[in-house]
């Protein structure tokens, strides 16, 4: 599979295999910018994709030279009306929102670039993997628009400090110093990334699916909660998780040295 120069011209290609859903945005001219439309057929896909017991790990990749530019500013400037304004970026809200709560993990495989929008799309997969050729920027202070919705996911992966120093300068940060930043998990050469995002997924979906779903939901749940509550909470959501016939399957597998057979494989 050679993702950089598909041969569909499709906005979103989906490629399934071995349990992973690849999603790559496909319009590599305009750096696979979040336009309307292209926010509507992912939301679309992660759809489909959440009631698919077959697909355990979901990845989002970028045609061409770039991950993804972030909004599409032809489309923002050839429409400075409010009302259409506002639907767009609660668009963007609600697929930003829509991969947090996905219930299978989603995984970012940046190549190139990844700027204003197209950085908060990789902030808010739960995971990311990047080559040393990428470069990530909250941008829109560039052109005069501060990245206040990009900076929501930001805010959240990357240290207060760090955020604001991109969103006051726009400048591009490289992956090492992403990694280092918490932005990304793994920096690797350009012609080891497809190797390396396979090999993570693969990771995971080899796991329960119920358990990682329940556990993903958890995550992100307990981390707006204060202290207290979030003991309370995950107290619950790990009785739920033992009764489950899954952990009954890996305990036993466990003790008796054997690979698990989840229910939901």
């Amino acid at each position: 599979m050679n993702i950089q120069t598909p041969i569909e011209t499709a906005p979103l290609l989906r490629h399934d295999a071995a349990g992973v859903a690849w999603l790559t945005l496909n319009r590599p001219a305009a750096r696979n910018a979040l336009s309307s439309d292209m926010m509507s057929r992912l939301q679309a896909a992660l759809t489909e994709i959440a009631g698919d017991a077959s697909v355990r790990v979901v990845v989002i990749a970028g045609a061409g030279p770039g991950f993804c530019g972030g909004h599409d500013l032809r489309e923002m400037r050839a429409n400075r009306d409010q009302a259409f304004l506002d639907r767009l970026f609660a668009q963007c809200s609600a697929l930003m929102t829509q991969i947090v709560r996905q219930p299978q993990p989603v995984i970012a495989r940046v190549h190139g670039i990844a700027t204003a929008a197209g950085c908060q799309l990789v902030a808010s997969c739960d995971l990311a993997v990047a080559s040393t050729a990428a470069q990530f920027a909250v941008s829109g202070i560039n052109v005069g628009l501060f990245c206040s919705t990009p900076m929501v996911a930001l805010s959240r992966v990357v240290g207060r400090k760090a955020a604001l120093e991109m969103l006051f300068t726009g400048a591009m940060v490289d992956a090492h110093r992403a990694r280092e930043l918490g932005l990304v998990n793994t920096v690797v050469a350009p012609e080891a990334l497809d190797d390396a995002v396979a090999a993570l997924a693969a990771a995971i979906a080899a796991k329960s699916r119920h358990a990682i779903g329940l556990g993903k939901e958890a995550f992100y749940r307990q981390a707006e909660m204060g202290l207290d509550e979030a003991y309370r909470y995950t107290a619950s959501v790990m009785t739920c998780n033992m009764l489950a016939d899954d952990a009954a399957e890996g305990i036993d597998a466990f003790f008796e040295k054997r690979a698990a057979h989840w229910k939901d494989a």
